[in-house]
């Protein structure tokens, strides 16, 4: 079971490396060959797009879990004084996890609105639906995790864990 998790866990951050140096690799030959040849990379547009959802909508849910995400600590000092840091956290938790259920709801919608369509990428060919369908599954994966760890908070907090 272990061992799953760690998977779970390892395999989006990977999947986002490697988007990541995809799109740095392309960025770069694009420039070059747009500079010196004059002939772009026609498919740039598209992989670029692709690429920036993979990377950001793969990461998303291991975020979440271990909240890396970027906050700003303004309030932190009056909540830490009165010993409700956890409550905040578990509150904002358990509200974001709830918000996304709406996104994903409606991307989905909408992927399958573009699948009905017919709709693919310009120059790749790739059905758009699909693109939608794995940010809509990443979305409520992770308002699931956000969920998850809001109750975690409040039931088990040593459980819940904390960025290192």
């Amino acid at each position: 079971m272990m061992r799953l998790f760690s998977l779970s866990v390892w395999l989006p951050g990977l999947l986002a490396s490697v988007a990541l140096f995809v799109l740095m690799v392309m960025t770069f030959a694009d420039v070059v060959l747009r500079s010196v040849f004059n002939a772009p990379i026609e498919v740039a547009a598209d992989l670029t797009r692709l690429l920036m959802a993979v990377m950001v909508f793969s990461v998303m849910p291991v975020l979440s879990g271990r909240n890396a995400h970027v906050s700003v600590d303004l309030l932190d000092a009056p909540f830490a004084r009165f010993r409700l840091s956890r409550w905040r956290d578990a509150a904002v938790c358990l509200f974001c996890g709830a918000i996304l259920f709406l996104p994903a709801q409606r991307v989905f919608d909408l992927a399958e609105r573009s699948r009905s369509y017919g709709d693919v990428m310009e120059y790749l060919r790739l059905p758009l639906h699909v693109v939608g369908w794995f940010i809509a599954v990443m979305t409520l994966i992770t308002a699931v995790v956000l969920v998850v760890r809001g109750v975690l908070l409040i039931v088990a907090p040593r459980l819940a864990g904390s960025a290192p």
